[in-house]
């Protein structure tokens, strides 16, 4: 691997940690982090390996780093998503913003996982490989994730509580 195969990937992480993130800025922050770890470990890649599913498992636990910090003050997204080619009709782009903001709901497990399916198609397998997470609950968050977003869509979405003790 070489800095031309990093570069390659380049495309597919931005638009990735654009939808996972939302905002551009903070988007572009958490893939040139990605780009920094994979570079500095290069040592650990196991030559013949999948090397997209090698960054974004770099991306995913540097996400999932961002959200443990303590302290760390997210800013909502601008709500804008990559472009993408639309029939020129009014509800087409209000329908886009609402599952924009239908993905913003969704817990970041089930948010991460919906994308990998929807943005870079990967396969089930690969995504468990990625996430650091077994088959079964890729499988679940899936599932999970699709059935919240279709609640939430349907306008019937409640907030669940849960008990702490």
């Amino acid at each position: 691997m070489d800095s031309r195969s990093l570069l390659a990937e380049l495309p597919r992480l931005r638009r990735y940690a654009r939808a996972l993130v939302g905002e551009r800025a903070a988007a572009d922050d958490l893939v040139q982090d990605t780009l920094e770890r994979a570079w500095s470990r290069l040592t650990q890649w196991r030559p013949g390996g999948d090397l997209r599913a090698w960054l974004f498992s770099i991306m995913h636990n540097l996400r999932v780093d961002q959200l443990r910090r303590p302290g760390l003050t997210l800013q909502p997204g601008d709500g804008e998503l990559p472009e993408m080619p639309v029939r020129a009709t009014q509800s087409d782009h209000l329908e886009l913003g609402d599952l924009a903001a239908a993905l913003e709901r969704l817990p970041e497990e089930q948010r991460a996982v919906l994308l990998l399916v929807a943005l870079e198609e990967m396969t089930y397998e690969e995504m468990a490989g990625t996430l650091g997470i077994p088959l079964g609950t890729v499988m679940s968050r899936l599932a999970r994730g699709r059935e919240r977003l279709c609640q939430i869509l349907a306008g019937q979405a409640t907030v669940q509580l849960r008990v702490v003790r």
